[in-house]
């Protein structure tokens, strides 16, 4: 990458490699209160980081060779900074004011005529794991909605055991209405005896020439896994309810203006890109785990691969050259306990370092102990001589720990905003396009070409 600040970055890298976060923490008493970020709801602890001071220092210089505030301005102003597919990227206008108008309409009528007993989501991708993680995280109860992505027949049939046909609603998510997996599902659940369809699509005539009962139209502006903001979350209201569904869209407003106005030295979600940069590329760390210590996010991991990995594992840059560096690490996790007693022995002794997200939502004290006890534990290990070698633990594994006061419908957009705007600054630094995804396209073209060949 042609950055003069990228090249002292790599040479500033060399002493980190050496360094020892015990000892570093041990030398600097206030780091723990000076590396830190607030936005509204929520603080970023970024002190088990192996990082300093004049590393920020040259991590913004180089956003600023890489042009990150003209890029920002642009992403707020509605410019067409998808430039391989020649559109604006709009999903913050979605958050911007009221639940949709139609959106809304569907579900007070849903919920007021009580005609539909069970609710069944029909998407895959970006058309499914939003509003099914809003539905697991803030069900209310009052509607029966359940989520169909895969084409292997259990999920749906799964989905609809013990449901009446005549008391069902299939809500067919596509923003092409060409998905295969969701359109085979729906014509799956028509042969079932479900009469009842609606559609969200940006693809009105297809949607039209289907049967769907009512649409609601998707903005084609709108990328899948940034869609949850758009009509895409319908089954989301359905489960969550009104107002806990514009808390969430204003928690992500609430993100919008701190990631637009705030500094980089103190604007979290940029802090949060500017450091996974930092890991990636001059610190080699080639894998992020994320752990959520509350139930209510266990679908969080997933949900952010999709973000994180479809958005940013390019080849090529906005200029359509080969790049020779990472563009995005594997992105995996569970929730936080359970992660504990599943992979994190890895972590912790792996002989590869694997950097960390914890998130605590202040659930409950035994929770909170264990997310900031297993990052101290990454961070700052144990080498006491008098423990055998296969007790010790080599410490120095990076980790970040965001906290929230009392986890709500609103700090789920603002969780998820923070990462869509870390996606962001990321994005900017490797000079690619965060918002297409053409790398999947051949996969599904072969498939097709397999179907045909097999008829």
């Amino acid at each position: 990458m042609a950055c003069p600040a990228w090249e002292k970055l790599a040479a500033h890298a060399d002493t980190w490699r050496t360094a020892r976060l015990a000892d570093v923490q041990a030398g600097d008493p206030a780091r723990a209160q000076q590396m830190v970020a607030d936005a509204p709801g929520v603080r970023l602890d970024y002190s088990r980081q192996l990082a300093g001071a004049l590393t920020l220092r040259l991590l913004a210089l180089l956003a600023a060779e890489r042009g990150f505030d003209e890029w920002r301005a642009a992403l707020f102003a509605g410019k067409k900074i998808n430039t391989t597919e020649d559109r604006a990227v709009t999903h913050m206008a979605l958050r911007s004011g009221q639940v949709d108008a139609a959106m809304l309409g569907l579900f007070n009528s849903i919920r007021k005529e009580k005609r539909f007993k069970r609710i069944v989501n029909l998407g895959t991708g970006g058309s499914d794991l939003g509003p099914r993680m809003l539905a697991d995280a803030f069900g209310d109860g009052a509607l029966d909605v359940r989520f169909v992505a895969n084409i292997d027949p259990v999920e749906l049939e799964r989905a609809l055991a013990g449901a009446d046909p005549a008391s069902t609603l299939g809500v067919v998510v596509s923003k092409t209405f060409s998905t295969q997996e969701t359109l085979a599902n729906a014509e799956a659940m028509r042969r079932w005896g479900c009469k009842s369809f609606y559609a969200v699509t940006a693809n009105l005539q297809g949607a039209k020439q289907f049967g769907a009962a009512e649409i609601l139209p998707m903005p084609d502006s709108v990328g899948g896994r940034y869609s949850v903001w758009s009509t895409a979350g319908f089954a989301g209201l359905l489960a969550i309810g009104e107002a806990a569904f514009a808390d969430f869209l204003a928690g992500a407003r609430d993100m919008d203006e701190h990631f637009q106005n705030q500094p980089l030295e103190s604007n979290l979600p940029a802090l949060m890109g500017l450091l996974g940069v930092w890991n990636v590329n001059f610190l080699g760390l080639q894998a992020h785990a994320v752990l959520p210590y509350a139930h209510r996010l266990r679908l969080l991991p997933s949900y952010l691969q999709q973000l994180e990995m479809e958005s940013n594992g390019k080849s090529v840059d906005r200029e359509g050259r080969p790049v020779d560096y990472a563009t995005g690490p594997v992105v995996f996790g569970m929730e936080g306990t359970n992660a504990q007693h599943a992979f994190m022995q890895l972590l912790h002794q792996g002989p590869r370092a694997v950097a960390a997200d914890f998130i605590d939502a202040s659930v409950n004290e035994m929770l909170s102990a264990n997310a900031r006890a297993q990052a101290d534990a990454l961070a700052y290990g144990t080498r006491d001589a008098a423990l055998p070698p296969h007790r010790r633990q080599e410490g120095n594994r990076p980790s970040s720990i965001l906290s929230f006061k009392n986890f709500g419908a609103r700090d789920l957009g603002r969780l998820i905003a923070i990462y869509e705007h870390k996606v962001f600054t990321q994005g900017v630094l490797w000079n690619i396009n965060s918002f297409d995804q053409w790398g999947v396209e051949l996969g599904k073209q072969l498939a097709g070409q397999i179907i045909k060949g097999n008829r």
